[in-house]
């Protein structure tokens, strides 16, 4: 929640990754859960209270106040160490606005984005199965503090590059370093155990999974063709109709000005003959 800042993009990652533990539990068996496990404690209690959590903290970071003074400035203790706390607090914080349906460009960055999120979770589970380490491993805890660290200076490079792309004309250095360590991660599970990889979905997965990618593809082409299509056409349809009343008032207006005249002319007439 802290490196996206997104209420709806972190349960769309936190939804879409259970379904992936439902598609992939013949793979993992750890991915094997009863449903409310599923989404009661994950979805609801430790994914929702974690981002709700996560959402509170960014709107006090986005609304406080930082007052940066010299630590001997401050009179009291209590003070001088709230100044120390606050030293690795952030000094400014941006709020995060994706807008993904506004264009075809920030719709399909957000997928990407949610693509390599589910991706590096999937890549936890898969590299303790493969390289046999257990949970309480040291390196599963380092590998998650090196994402948290890197991957909020990876979102904040995409936000700029998708928000300013006049002025962050290339993506960060970072952004690519992230994509670049997920992909790597995914080609050591592929090198030491294609044959988990490669066991096959079931039929009716298959068949969810198609139905799903069918509908978001199907809403990509309503959204961002046929609907501008369709409206394009209905404002110059519109223009057309503006353009042609106006022309018929203009006509009807001289109509009624050249009548005018010539009764006019006609009544000199009849008084030049009297």
């Amino acid at each position: 929640t802290l490196m996206i800042r997104d209420w709806w993009m972190c349960m769309i990652i936190s939804v879409m990754f259970e379904f992936l533990e439902y598609s992939l539990e013949h793979q993992l068996p750890n991915f094997s859960e009863c449903w409310w496990d599923h989404w009661i404690m994950d979805v609801i209690l430790c994914n929702g209270l974690g981002i709700y959590c996560g959402m509170k903290t960014l709107s006090w970071l986005s609304l406080k106040t930082y007052k940066w003074q010299g630590l001997w400035n401050i009179p009291t203790y209590k003070g001088k160490m709230k100044r120390i706390v606050f030293q690795f607090t952030p000094y400014s914080w941006v709020k995060f606005e994706w807008k993904p349906a506004s264009s075809l460009r920030r719709w399909l960055a957000v997928c990407g984005i949610i693509f390599v999120f589910l991706l590096a979770e999937l890549n936890t589970f898969y590299l303790k199965f493969v390289l046999w380490m257990p949970p309480e491993h040291y390196l599963v805890l380092l590998r998650l503090v090196f994402f948290v660290n890197v991957g909020g200076v990876a979102m904040r490079e995409i936000y700029d590059f998708m928000d300013d792309p006049k002025f962050h004309k290339k993506l960060g250095q970072q952004a690519w370093l992230v994509a670049a360590i997920t992909a790597t991660e995914f080609l050591i599970v592929v090198k030491y155990d294609p044959y988990t990889l490669t066991l096959s979905l079931p039929f009716y997965i298959t068949q969810c999974w198609i139905l799903g990618i069918i509908l978001v593809l199907t809403w990509t082409a309503w959204r961002f063709f046929i609907r501008d299509i369709t409206l394009r056409y209905k404002e110059i349809r519109r223009q057309k109709q503006e353009h042609k009343y106006e022309k018929d008032k203009c006509l009807s207006n001289g109509d009624g000005h050249s009548s005018i005249l010539d009764e006019q002319n006609g009544n000199k007439l009849r008084e030049r003959k009297l």
